[in-house]
């Protein structure tokens, strides 16, 4: 019984034991974790940002990744290879820029090519030994391949028929860009009314209008537009590309024979506003206009054609009348404004012609007016100056003035021979010519360039 007992309290004990070393070895177990969590917390307390991240970053789970098709690379180009190409489109720039083309031209011309593009003059000046020229052929191209000239101007003895002008003119036209690339300034006087030389032409079929003191008495700038217009396309079709016109004078004195049916009119808005619309309507057709004859020939009694014209205005004077309408061409940029004969002592001092006056040529036109485009002479043949000075006297006297272009020198030889001898001895600057030859130049590759 006892034994059994015994038994029985030693199997409960074992039991005990046995429990107590469990619960041991899980409270071990149970401390340690706490001393690692303890820990952990130590050391995120130490570094929040850790805490952070692995608040704000769950675990991420893995992703399959495809495979993509392996490229090759793109050669870089040489740094070589590229300057070398912007260089290329710089240079190719710089080349297709006017004003490169203007500086190219003018390095690549000799002093006698320089010289001969300032001269306009007519196809007999530049042939020679001839009464009248109606064609262009051997003897024009060898007269052109000698002395380039700049421009040609033909009267109404040149023009015979339609077919017969426009010949004539496209073969100078080719023989001058044979020469030197560049276009030759064809031109006319073709006013419209009392001075023109095609319309009312036997053989040109062409449009008459009435005289230019009717038109502008009317007042329709729309009508003298539309004159410059139609006027600008005969001229065009026929092989022309320069008119002497519109007349820009403002008819003061009713005593002057020279531009009173010419003119537009005694008011000066008037004959600015009907200048402006011709030379626009004009333009509109290619053909490049002429405000004439500065500083104002509507003052005058006299004819320059036969000598010495005079008008007693002062400079204030002029600026109140006779100047508005070419104030007008200047701020338009008109191609060309010709210089008249006229003398104007109140303002020169003596009696030399505007046309030879640096005071109203450079000081005034140029400096204080600032125009920019090409100035010519009245033809130089007129006895306001072919009476008072030779043909190479004028001619160096314009040059120096500021003058851009020889209208009709009464000897085209001695007027050109004498330019040059200018350059070479001094009087004359090399400077001062390529000052001219550079607007000449500018102009003619702008009509290259339409």
């Amino acid at each position: 019984m006892n034994s059994k007992k015994n038994k029985k309290y030693r199997k409960r004990k074992l039991s005990v034991l046995i429990c107590l070393f469990v619960l041991g070895v899980c409270t071990a177990c149970s401390g340690n974790k706490g001393s690692n969590e303890t820990a952990d917390k130590k050391e995120e307390s130490e570094n929040p940002a850790t805490v952070k991240e692995k608040v704000e970053e769950p675990e991420k789970q893995s992703e399959p990744v495809l495979m993509q098709p392996e490229e090759e690379p793109m050669e870089e180009p040489e740094v070589d290879e590229v300057q070398e190409k912007e260089e290329q489109e710089t240079e190719k720039q710089i080349k297709e820029d006017p004003e490169h083309q203007v500086e190219e031209l003018l390095d690549s011309l000799s002093v006698e090519e320089k010289v001969a593009q300032l001269f306009v003059v007519l196809p007999e000046q530049l042939v020679g030994n001839v009464s009248r020229v109606t064609a262009a052929g051997e003897a024009t191209r060898e007269a052109i391949n000698n002395r380039p000239v700049g421009g040609i101007v033909y009267l109404e003895s040149n023009l015979v028929s339609p077919e017969q002008t426009k010949t004539m003119l496209q073969n100078v036209q080719q023989y001058s860009m044979d020469r030197l690339n560049l276009p030759m300034f064809l031109c006319v006087d073709e006013e419209g009314g009392q001075v023109t030389r095609l319309a009312g032409k036997a053989g040109f079929d062409l449009p008459v209008y009435d005289n230019m003191s009717v038109i502008g008495s009317q007042g329709d700038t729309e009508q003298a537009y539309q004159m410059g217009e139609s006027i600008g396309q005969y001229l065009d079709d026929l092989g022309f590309n320069t008119d002497f016109a519109p007349v820009s004078d403002v008819l003061t004195n009713p005593n002057n024979q020279v531009v009173r049916y010419r003119s537009f009119g005694s008011d000066p808005e008037t004959v600015k506003d009907m200048t402006d619309a011709v030379s626009r309507g004009l333009a509109s057709k290619k053909i490049l206009a002429t405000y004439k004859h500065f500083p104002g020939h509507g003052n005058t009694a006299a004819d320059t054609h036969a000598g010495y014209a005079y008008s007693n205005k002062t400079k204030e004077e002029l600026y109140q009348c006779e100047l508005i309408p070419f104030i007008q061409g200047i701020e338009d940029e008109v191609p060309f404004i010709m210089m008249g004969h006229i003398s104007l002592p109140n303002i020169v001092g003596d009696d030399t012609p505007a046309s030879l006056s640096k005071t109203i040529v450079t000081d005034l036109l140029i400096d204080e007016l600032g125009y920019k485009g090409i100035i010519i002479t009245d033809a130089l043949n007129m006895g306001a100056v072919s009476q008072q000075y030779s043909s190479a006297q004028a001619a160096v006297k314009a040059l120096n003035a500021g003058v851009d272009m020889l209208l009709m020198p009464v000897d085209f030889n001695a007027a050109y021979q004498g330019v040059l001898a200018a350059v070479q001895s001094g009087e004359i600057s090399e400077e001062r010519i390529d000052e001219s030859v550079e607007k000449i130049l500018k102009t003619k590759i702008g009509m290259l360039e339409e």
